[in-house]
């Protein structure tokens, strides 16, 4: 395989260098003298720490106090106030909290030396993405998943849809082998998936209507549709452009599937949360004030900070220097030819390295199939529980307990999703294919259930599950690239495996839209599909396959290949 080459980022690790001892403690104002001969100590240069008789009762005094110390104690002093009174005190109290706080949030963001490999510098990007998407769902909740709904506006979704979603859906076959062969420029791409939302949003702001009687803001249809799924096709973009970068910012003390599950918990907390929340007051704040999108303002503020926080990336991920692109194909001709590249003939290859491919193992072909088939299921319940909601309430239901479906709904998403992320950031992972087969069956037995109950309480329990076995395969998934991968294929193969997940997303979101809102029609329907999918993957697993060449008919680990055939 080809050599491991070393981490762009190491070089902002100082080496490590001996500790210098402490020079003498200058004598403290009125104190004696050092004791004239004080017992030795065995050392060349006496006792590193003099010895005082001012008070025989105390220890021997420590060195001097370092300048971090000097400055949390002259900090301690400036706080407290003059006059102690209720209302000081408290003020003070509140700005200690806030700064063990950010100091805490600093140190999570720097673990494990974020800061110095990129790492974190790559954490805020994630977090904003996550929370323009949160902001597009509340600036967008009245007039696209709750109005939408309607027949004739449901049928202008589905053309949207259909148009926004063919390109992506097209080109996505492309991304992989596009994204190896960026050289230069994928901090720029990843600002760019930023700032293209910036002006869907402007386009956004420049035409809505605000409704004096219903006291909401509602934009223009034929804006709103191809406005809003592209700005989901930019999010899915940046998380395939997000997962190539990875591997250019791991830190040596950490592995990429850690990092992922890291990632994703920053994104859902700080992100999905936090982004939230603000993005909630904002709307409720300036549409009933000032009568403006204030959701929509909110996430073009979060998307200009996106764009600026990823070219303060480390520019070593533009150097994709030796990496070795990956291909998804894999065929017994491709195995002849993988016995010709060894160790000693590559470097006489020459012009011809460049055609030099990685086919990805049976772990991560099935890992792929798997998270692919779950995907389907969380796309479809993105959006069509939201047409299930307003499909209720036309026909007469509560619009309070509409708004509670949803409510749940979401909450069970994502609690399962953080609980998900959090189980893989903790267990070790020794057989990940496995793992992903097992949370696929999981989630196809999930979506029967729903499809046989037809009950939205049973709804809110698939999706809880769902999302939980999906953050849990997707661990899986980065677990096995880290294994069975060198290091010069794992931002390839991370790009190609991000692009086929999203693709399952969207696949799934548009059933959501196509299929009538009747939860055992939609739920079979999903699961019909759920149910080839599983068969794949269980197939992939065991060494066989459904579709040729892109199936479990290959090694665990296979050599690289000069195959110049599609990838």
């Amino acid at each position: 395989m080809v050599g491991v080459s070393a981490h762009p980022g190491q070089q902002q690790y100082p080496p490590d260098e001996p500790r210098r001892r402490p020079g003498p403690v200058p004598r403290a104002h009125g104190g004696q003298p050092p004791r004239q001969g004080a017992p030795s100590t065995g050392e060349p240069h006496g006792p590193t720490r003099p010895q005082y008789v001012s008070n025989h009762h105390l220890p021997p005094l420590e060195d001097t106090p370092s300048p971090s110390e000097r400055r949390a104690a002259e900090d301690e002093e400036r706080r407290m106030p003059r006059k102690i009174t209720v209302a000081r005190v408290a003020a003070m109290r509140g700005r200690e909290i806030t700064e063990a706080g950010i100091a805490k949030w600093h140190r999570a963001t720097t673990a494990d030396g974020a800061d110095k490999s990129g790492l974190t510098a790559l954490t805020y990007p994630v977090i904003l993405n996550n929370a323009v998407d949160a902001a597009m769902m509340v600036a967008l909740a009245n007039t696209l998943f709750f109005a939408a709904a309607q027949a004739e506006s449901k049928s202008k979704v589905a053309l949207y849809l259909l148009v926004n979603i063919a390109p992506f859906a097209i080109i996505a076959p492309f991304m992989g082998p596009l994204l190896d062969r960026i050289q230069h420029g994928r901090r720029v791409a990843l600002a760019a998936s930023f700032g293209i939302r910036v002006g869907l949003a402007v386009l956004l702001i420049m035409n809505f209507t605000y409704d004096p009687v219903a006291n909401t803001v509602n934009f223009d249809p034929w804006v709103l549709y191809p406005c809003a799924l592209a700005m989901m096709v930019m999010s899915k973009s940046f998380s395939v452009l997000k997962s190539a970068v990875v591997p250019r910012v791991l830190p040596p003390s950490i592995d990429l599937a850690r990092v992922n599950s890291r990632l994703t918990l920053f994104g859902l907390v700080a992100g999905t949360g936090l982004g939230g929340a603000i993005a909630s007051g904002a709307e409720f704040g300036l549409s009933r004030m000032l009568h403006i999108p204030g959701g929509m303002c909110a996430l073009m503020v979060f998307a200009v900070a996106g764009a600026v926080m990823c070219m303060r990336i480390p520019k070593w991920v533009e150097n994709t220097s030796g990496e070795v692109p990956t291909t998804l194909s894999y065929t017994g001709a491709m195995a002849r030819e993988a016995e010709q590249v060894t160790e000693g003939g590559r470097a006489k290859l020459g012009a011809a390295f460049k055609n030099l491919r990685v086919p990805l193992g049976r772990s991560v072909v099935t890992g792929l199939w798997g998270n692919t088939t779950i995907r389907v299921l969380t796309g479809f319940l993105t959006l069509y529980i939201a047409f299930y909601s307003k499909a209720q309430t036309a026909a007469g239901g509560d619009p309070f307990a509409s708004l509670a479906m949803i409510g749940a709904v979401g909450a069970a998403a994502g609690v399962g999703n953080f609980i998900g992320n959090g189980i893989g950031a903790r267990l070790q992972l020794p057989r990940p294919a496995r793992i992903v087969v097992q949370a696929t069956i999981i989630a196809t037995v999930g979506a029967i259930v729903a499809a046989v109950f037809g009950n939205i309480v049973v709804v809110a329990a698939v999706t809880f599950i769902a999302s939980g076995v999906s953050a849990l395969g997707k661990v899986s998934l980065d677990a096995s690239i880290q294994d069975d991968l060198p290091d010069e294929s794992r931002a390839s193969a991370f790009g190609r495996s991000e692009t086929a997940l999203q693709l399952g997303w969207v696949g799934g979101a548009a059933l959501g839209v196509l299929l009538p809102p009747t939860l055992w029609i939609g739920f079979a329907t999903v699961a019909a599909i759920m149910v080839v999918g599983t068969v794949q993957t269980v197939l992939t697993y065991r060494g066989g396959s459904l579709v040729p060449n892109i199936g479990g008919k290959r090694p665990e680990h296979v050599p690289p290949t000069m195959n110049t055939q599609p990838r």
